[in-house]
């Protein structure tokens, strides 16, 4: 009879849920090189109700004790000791995310990657050329170098990966839109590229003009006119810009004033998205040279200087 409820016990135990229906998850740690009954000893001091010893014959009888991984977990509601098994058997880790924005600066992601709690901050102390002497061969500069995206990842991950990761998602994304480029863009390589795909991703405000954006700043430069866009303006004043862009800014110069310099800017000046990049590599085919904000998040395109300017009036001074 004892041997019977035990085995009762047992079978009761074994296909329970650990946590019930409408707990809430619980987070726990395996550390490499534990044995299966250090496993269930540290997911009992995590809060889970898991006997070590119980938890470590049900391992080993179900011919699993080999195969537990380690790694950071959660542990969900309804989960019995059984599917706990199958989940460190699969490597089912905790998992986290970081979302990078389109348009963000490398600072505004470095900034991000260092406040997710859920991160081993591996590169906080490092510099920018530091960092990406450990991400990149090829480039020095990070800005521009990351693609924006939501990154998943195991608990406790380094954020060196997030890093590598995204650094390598964007080296593929250029020779992907290089590869299909116009051959018409007057870009002399797919970095310069990467620099347009930049810009556009700062002055677009509708996603559906985005390509009549692109065509302006290629047709301009096809031209050798210059591009004298706002935004690599306020990147070139850093820390000095304040939220207003005054006319002594647009007269001062540095690398980034696309005002007082031709051509490109010497790097990119965001984190562009893969719509940005598109456009920048095949911008639509029309003659346009100006717009202006509507002030409804939309744009005015102009092909010549009077209408820009008359399109001015209408849409801003009036304003």
């Amino acid at each position: 009879m004892v041997a019977l409820g035990a085995a009762g016990y047992g079978y009761f135990w074994v296909h329970h849920p650990l946590i019930p229906a409408g707990g809430q998850p619980i987070d726990f740690a395996v550390k490499p090189g534990s044995s299966v009954r250090g496993t269930g000893q540290q997911i009992e001091a995590s809060g889970i109700p898991v006997n070590p010893l119980m938890f470590a014959l049900l391992a080993r009888f179900s011919g699993k004790s080999g195969r537990l991984k380690a790694g950071n977990y959660t542990l969900k509601p309804e989960t019995t000791p059984l599917g706990l098994i199958e989940q460190l058997v699969r490597g089912e880790l905790a998992q986290e995310s970081l979302v990078v924005i389109e348009g963000w600066t490398f600072r505004q992601m470095r900034q991000a990657v260092n406040a997710h709690p859920a991160l081993r901050h591996d590169t906080v102390n490092l510099g920018d050329n530091e960092l990406m002497a450990k991400v990149s061969s090829d480039y020095k500069v990070p800005e521009g170098m990351f693609f924006p995206d939501t990154y998943l990842f195991a608990k406790g991950s380094s954020d060196l990966q997030i890093f590598k990761r995204a650094h390598a998602l964007m080296l593929k994304h250029m020779d992907d839109e290089w590869a299909r480029r116009d051959p018409a863009v007057p870009y002399k390589n797919r970095y310069e590229a990467l620099i347009m795909a930049s810009i556009i991703e700062k002055e677009t405000g509708q996603a559906g003009e985005r390509d009549m954006i692109a065509a302006v700043f290629v047709n301009r430069l096809k031209r050798g006119m210059l591009l004298q866009t706002d935004p690599t303006v306020i990147y070139g004043m850093g820390d000095k810009f304040q939220g207003n862009i005054r006319k002594r800014d647009l007269e001062t110069d540095t690398p980034y004033n696309t005002y007082t310099r031709p051509g490109l800017p010497p790097t990119p000046i965001s984190l562009p998205g893969a719509a940005s990049m598109a456009a920048a590599v095949n911008p639509t085919k029309t003659d346009v040279l100006y717009f202006v904000s509507r002030g409804d998040g939309t744009s005015h395109f102009s092909n010549n200087l009077n209408d820009h300017n008359r399109a001015v009036n209408k849409y801003q001074r009036q304003q």
